[in-house]
């Protein structure tokens, strides 16, 4: 379970890394949650695979490139955590203040919980 597991979210990462929408929902279950979190507020969540591809499709215009690295895995049943260094070159300012051409680097957590062998939820935390 534990490779199957770790095969999916390293295709999920992969697919992320190259603006691959299909890749990314390929093993997302139809009713996935998608929760991010910054300072333990939401500021985006989805319901539905629908939401979900529309929400990863409109995300890829923000970067010129980007790159999540998996530092560490923990794994417990049917809920994998991941630790990330993430670093993402802007296409578009931010509301934050961030501009077109900058770098954005952040490390977190990402944690994914599957039901069978789909993804059912993530929670994106920073």
């Amino acid at each position: 379970m534990r490779d199957q597991q770790k095969e999916v979210i390293q295709n999920y990462i992969f697919s992320y890394n190259h603006f691959d929408v299909a890749g990314i929902v390929r093993d997302l279950d139809e009713d996935v949650l998608f929760e991010n979190r910054v300072n333990n507020k939401v500021t985006l969540r989805t319901e539905g695979l629908d939401a979900f591809r529309q929400q990863a499709e409109m995300a890829t215009q923000y970067f010129q490139e980007r790159k999540q690295a998996i530092n560490s895995w923990e794994f417990n049943d049917s809920v994998v955590s991941i630790e990330i260094a993430y670093e993402a070159l802007l296409a578009v300012d931010l509301p934050n203040g961030l501009k077109a051409g900058e770098t954005l680097k952040l490390d977190g957590r990402s944690v994914f919980v599957f039901k069978g062998n789909k993804i059912i939820k993530i929670t994106d935390e920073s």
